[in-house]
Order: C-alpha cells, then sequence, then structure tokens
C-alpha cells in the first residue's frame, strides 16, 4: 500500500481501494490511533474534542503521516461533528465561538491561533474549511456568527464564504462533504444536520491545490480555537479518500446508533407490556 499510515486500532479501519488509493475511517473516536493531538485536542470518550468549553484554546489533530494526494491531487472527505456546552461572550446569534476547520496542510504537530484563529491561522501552506460560529468581521471577512468559509496559507480572512441559517453550534449534530476535483480544481463543501449527502453544495471554488500546498504529500484533519467565547467542538466520525470519489450518507456516529438501538428496544418493551 502506497504511503500507508501507522497502524490502527479497532476504532480506525485503513485500507487499499487500489494500489494507489488510501481511506481513513474513523467512525467513531474510541481510539485516536494514527493522529497526532495538538494543542487543547484531546480524545473525548467516543469523541475527538479539538477544543474544550473553555477560554482562549487552540487544539489541532492531523494524521500522522502524510497522505499522497495521488489522483490528479484529489480527495473527497465526510465527517460529523457537534459543538456544544457553548458560553461566554456573545454576538448577534448568541453564545459560544470560535468554530472548528476541516485542513488540509503541510506540518502535523501544529495547532494556529486561538480564538479568531479557529486553531488554523498562522499554518502556512494549508487550505482550511472554516465552520465559524462568532462574527469577527472585517478581521475574518465574516458576514456574520454563523457561516462556512474558505482559507488559505494559514490566513483565517476567507476567500469565499456562505452563511448558514441554522446555528452550527446549537448541540445538534452536523454533517460536512469536502471534494476537490483536481483536474477542474473545483473545491465543494456541503453542510446539512441529517446524514443524507445533499444534491447540491454550499460552496464552491477554484483553488489550485498543488501551488497553495506546494506538494501533492499533505497531512489531513481539523483545527478549532476558542477565545472569550467556546464551547466543547467535538469531531465524532470521519472518512477521507485520496482522490476524488464523493461519499454519500454519512453512517451516524456510532453513540446514536446505539442511543437508537436503546429506544428501539425501549419501545418494543413498552409495546409488548401493554398487550
Amino acid at each position: 500500500m502506497k504511503n500507508a499510515l501507522t497502524p490502527l486500532l479497532a476504532a480506525l479501519s485503513l485500507f487499499a481501494g487500489s494500489a494507489s488509493a488510501t481511506t481513513l475511517v474513523y467512525n467513531d473516536f474510541s481510539s485516536v490511533a494514527g493522529l497526532q493531538l495538538n494543542g487543547s485536542a484531546a480524545q473525548a470518550g467516543t469523541a475527538l474534542r479539538v477544543t474544550p468549553a473553555s477560554s482562549f484554546q487552540s487544539g489541532s489533530a492531523f494524521s500522522t503521516t502524510a497522505v499522497t494526494l495521488n489522483s490528479n491531487v484529489s480527495f473527497s472527505s465526510a465527517f460529523s461533528f457537534r459543538i456544544t456546552n457553548s458560553g461566554g461572550i456573545s454576538d448577534g446569534d448568541g453564545v459560544g465561538a470560535d468554530g472548528l476547520t476541516f485542513t488540509i496542510q503541510t506540518v502535523s504537530n501544529t495547532a494556529g491561533g486561538a480564538g479568531g484563529g479557529i486553531g488554523y491561522q498562522g499554518i502556512l501552506k494549508s487550505v482550511g474549511i472554516e465552520y465559524d460560529t462568532y462574527d469577527n468581521g472585517s478581521f475574518g471577512n465574516d458576514p456574520d456568527g454563523n457561516h462556512v468559509g474558505i482559507d488559505l496559507g494559514g490566513n483565517i480572512f476567507s476567500v469565499q464564504t456562505a452563511s448558514v441559517a441554522t446555528r452550527m453550534n446549537n448541540g445538534n449534530v452536523w454533517y460536512s462533504w469536502v471534494d476537490y476535483d483536481g483536474t477542474t480544481d473545483n473545491l465543494e463543501i456541503r453542510l446539512s444536520q441529517s446524514s443524507t449527502r445533499p444534491l447540491s453544495a454550499l460552496l464552491t471554488r477554484n483553488v489550485d491545490l498543488a501551488t497553495v500546498l506546494g506538494t501533492t504529500n499533505a497531512f489531513v484533519g481539523f483545527t478549532s480555537g476558542t477565545g472569550s467565547a467556546w464551547g466543547d467542538h467535538d469531531i465524532l466520525s470521519w472518512e477521507f479518500r485520496d482522490t476524488f470519489a464523493p461519499i454519500g450518507n454519512v453512517p451516524e456516529p456510532a453513540s446514536l446508533a446505539l442511543l437508537g438501538v436503546a429506544l428501539t428496544g425501549l419501545a418494543a418493551t413498552k409495546r409488548r407490556k401493554a398487550t
């Protein structure tokens, strides 16, 4: 297998779909093997907590080994996240900050700036997709306190943004799909509170990924930051493919699936008692 990562535990499946394809699959984070945790990032039960609900934190988690973006410098990724215990100062849509990013970069052992830096600011040679939950105005080219943006080269001033109607730090599970087709330089981001892949992208942009990174080898993962406002920023599941192969519906995080089984069993028990 080309550029295989460190052998992983049960929480992570790593396999080759072909001689040149690498896939990372974390159904949950009961193991964080294969990840470099930086700053305030830590395992929290079956979640990857990139930053805790505390002020002025910065954290990141990246693959321990660089992934080669083999097929035309392309990739597809999908993950689920949840932001809870929001507190501190507020902007127009309520308390809590600052959000998280999905990032591709060339150095794994780093976390960027706290607060509005979202753990991304200062990570050079990178592309970050920010899920921003605080309005920092002109500092980040923020249209509001709840949006998705595309950041380049460790600069938190987004080159393009799209507002999200529902607060992403509402405590619910969110799902996102990020796809990059190197044959067209087209980057697409999808977002939903449902695990069903949306037909239309929330945000699209042409990005010359190889030029931005300066290499076809990169570390992939997540960053987050808090400031005078905060929240628990948790990644619940994640899949990454080093080729353009868009991922369909995302399975519910294992903890939610188990909850569903438990509730179904409880309902069945109640029905039996009623007969």
